[in-house]
C-alpha cells in the first residue's frame, strides 16, 4: 500500500501537488487499484489499513465482522461505489451501496421491502401504505442512502406532519383560501398517524438488519407518541334503537352507490351480527356462506383477514334465513355485496344512511315540542356531543359492545371480534351504553336501609345471611344481561321504563353470543315510534 499526493500543472503551468492523498494497493486478485483518500494523511492512511482488512477478508471468502459492516456504512457514497466496483463489497448485502430507493421497491437484481411486505400475505393496500409512509420519511429527510440515516431528522419531520398546514388544491397545486383571502389550514397528524409512520420506518429498518444488509438500525430506539393525549377520531357504539331505525330506514330507501336499499341494510346487519371490516365483507362471495345446515356460518378467507388466517364465524339461525333468501340465485363465485371499492364512497353511503335515519326519527316526532327536543339529542347523529363518530367502523365496535351487555365471556367476545388481545376487546370496542351503569347502582343494597339483630345479619343460629356479597348486574341464572338503555338513556326500546336490569326477559341479548328475545334478531323490524331519546344523550 502506497500513500501519495498526486501531481498536476495548473493553468500557468506550475507543478502543484493535489490537497486529497491518494491510495494506491491491490486486491484480492492483483489487480492495482487507486483510491482517493482524505485531505488528512494519518486520516488517509487509517483508511487505507481498513481497505487491506476488506482485502483480507474478501480474500479470504470471510462475511464482514459487525465492526466492519459498521464502518463500512460509515464511509461516503463514493467510496462504496468504487469498493463495490471493484468487487471488494458485495453490493446485495451492504445497504450503502445501494440507494435506500432499491431496498424499499427493489431493483432488477434486488428484492426490496415491498417485495418482502408481499411475501408475507399482506394485502397490496398494506403494502402499499406502508411504502408510501417510509418513502414519505426518505423524501422528506432528504436520506439518499443508509449512512444518512439519523434518528434525530426523523423525529423533526414526523413531528413537522403534526403542524397545521395549508390546504392544497389538486388541480391547481396553490393553497386554498378562504372568503377572506387566508389560506384555508387543515390539522396536523393525530399521535395515531405518528405512530403509524413510525411503526412502517423502524419495519423498513428492521428487514434492513435482518436481511443482512445493514448492521444495525438507527431508529430501533425510538418510541411512539401516547394515542389517548389527542384522539382525532373516537367513535361509539349504536344501541339497538339506534340500530332497528337504520336498519328499517335503509330498507326503504333507493339504490346508492350501485347499493339497493334492501342490499344496504343485509349489509349492516351482517357487519353488525358478524363483527366483520369492511374489507372482509367486501371479499365475501355467496360461497362464503353455509347456510343450510343446523349451525349456519360465513368464512373470511386467509387473504382478505387482518390476521392472515382463516376465519368461520357462526351466525344467527333467522339471519341465515334471510340471507338465504336474499342471495337466491347468485352464483358461487358472485359477490355477496356490491359494496363500493372505494373506502371513502363506502363511508359516505353508510353517513347518508345514517342521516336518512335521523331525519326520519326526527319527523316521527309526535308534537313539535317533542321534535326540537330529539334535534338537541345525539340519537343517530354522525357526531355526538362527545366527538365520538359513528362511521361504518362504528358497527364493529356495536357488536363489541353488544356482546359484552350481553353477558357473554369476554373470551368468548375476544374470539368472535378476534383480537389479539383480550384488552383490546374490553377497553377500545366494548362501550357503556347510556344508563348502564345508572342501572348497575340501582341494583346494590340499599346502605342507609336499618341494620338487622347480628344474629340475623352474621346468618347465626340458623339464620340466612343478608346482603352477604354485592349483587352483580351481568350474573343472572341463565348468563345474560339487560340492555335497558338507548343512546339518549331516556328509555328502554319498547318504551317502558327502566327496572332492574338484572329482570329476566327484559330487552336482553339472548342465547349465542349476539341471540336475544328481543335483540339484534329483530333489528330489521319496524322501529317504535316513542322509542329514541327525549333529552340529548
Amino acid at each position: 500500500m502506497r500513500v501519495f499526493q498526486s501531481s498536476y500543472r495548473d493553468r500557468k503551468g506550475q507543478t502543484q501537488q493535489t490537497a486529497r492523498h491518494y491510495i494506491e494497493f491491490s486486491d484480492h486478485l492483483e489487480r492495482p487499484h487507486r483510491l482517493p483518500g482524505l485531505t488528512d494523511r494519518r486520516q488517509t492512511e487509517a483508511l487505507g489499513r481498513r481497505v487491506l482488512e476488506l482485502v483480507g477478508l474478501k480474500a479470504g471468502g470471510q462475511t464482514l465482522p459487525p465492526d466492519m459492516s459498521k464502518w463500512v456504512e460509515s464511509l461516503p457514497a463514493r467510496i462504496h461505489r468504487l469498493l463495490g466496483k471493484w468487487g471488494l463489497l458485495d453490493t446485495n448485502k451492504v445497504a450503502a451501496l445501494r440507494p435506500l430507493a432499491d431496498h424499499l421497491d427493489g431493483a432488477a437484481d434486488l428484492p426490496g421491502w415491498r417485495q418482502h411486505l408481499a411475501g408475507k400475505g399482506n394485502t397490496a393496500r398494506h403494502v402499499d401504505l406502508s411504502c408510501a409512509r417510509v418513502k414519505a420519511i426518505i423524501d422528506g429527510c432528504r436520506f439518499a442512502y443508509w449512512s444518512d440515516l439519523s434518528a434525530s431528522r426523523v423525529l423533526a419531520f414526523l413531528d413537522g406532519l403534526r403542524s397545521e398546514r395549508p390546504k392544497i388544491d389538486r388541480k391547481t397545486g396553490e393553497p386554498k383560501l378562504d372568503e377572506a383571502g387566508e389560506p384555508i389550514m387543515r390539522p396536523g397528524a393525530s399521535p395515531q398517524s405518528f405512530n403509524h409512520y413510525l411503526t412502517a420506518f423502524k419495519g423498513f429498518c428492521r428487514f434492513m438488519v435482518c436481511d443482512g444488509r445493514a448492521s444495525e438500525s438507527a431508529v430501533a430506539h425510538l418510541n411512539g407518541l401516547n394515542t389517548k393525549t389527542d384522539r382525532r377520531h373516537d367513535r361509539r357504539a349504536l344501541s339497538v334503537d339506534e340500530i332497528r331505525w337504520l336498519l328499517t330506514t335503509t330498507g326503504k330507501r333507493p339504490i346508492r352507490h350501485g347499493m339497493s336499499g334492501k342490499a344496504r341494510s343485509m349489509l349492516y346487519q351482517t357487519a353488525i351480527e358478524t363483527g366483520l371490516r369492511a374489507g372482509e365483507l367486501r371479499s365475501l362471495t355467496r360461497a362464503s356462506f353455509d347456510l343450510d345446515g343446523s349451525r349456519p356460518t360465513v368464512r373470511v378467507a386467509a387473504g382478505y383477514s387482518k390476521h392472515r388466517r382463516e376465519d368461520t364465524l357462526p351466525l344467527r339461525a333467522d339471519t341465515a334465513a334471510t340471507l338465504l333468501d336474499f342471495l337466491a340465485g347468485k352464483l358461487p363465485d358472485a359477490t355477496a355485496f356490491n359494496m363500493p371499492k372505494s373506502r371513502t364512497d363506502s363511508a359516505g353511503m353508510f353517513k347518508a344512511d345514517l342521516e336518512d335515519a335521523r331525519t326520519a326519527w326526527l319527523a316521527d316526532a309526535a308534537t313539535e315540542d317533542e321534535r326540537r327536543e330529539r334535534r338537541q339529542g345525539s340519537f343517530l347523529a354522525y357526531q355526538d356531543a362527545a366527538g365520538r363518530f359513528a362511521d361504518f367502523h362504528s358497527l364493529r365496535h356495536a357488536t363489541g359492545s353488544l356482546l359484552a351487555a350481553s353477558g357473554a365471556h369476554p373470551k368468548v367476545a375476544q374470539s368472535i371480534m378476534r383480537h389479539s388481545t383480550i384488552e383490546l376487546t374490553m377497553s377500545r370496542y366494548s362501550h357503556v351504553f347510556a344508563g348502564q351503569e345508572a342501572d348497575a347502582l340501582a341494583a346494590l343494597p340499599d346502605l342507609a336501609a336499618p341494620a338487622r339483630q347480628s344474629a340475623v345479619a352474621t346468618g347465626t343460629n340458623g339464620a340466612e345471611a343478608v346482603d352477604s356479597v354485592l349483587p352483580v348486574c351481568l350474573a343472572l341464572s341463565d348468563g345474560k344481561a339487560g340492555i335497558l338503555a338507548d343512546a339518549g338513556g331516556q328509555r328502554t326500546a319498547d318504551g317502558r321504563s327502566r327496572g332492574n336490569p338484572c329482570k329476566r326477559g327484559e330487552n336482553r341479548i339472548g342465547s349465542g353470543p349476539m341471540s336475544s328475545s328481543a335483540g339484534v334478531a329483530e333489528l330489521a323490524d319496524a322501529p317504535d315510534s316513542k322509542s329514541g331519546p327525549v333529552h340529548p344523550g
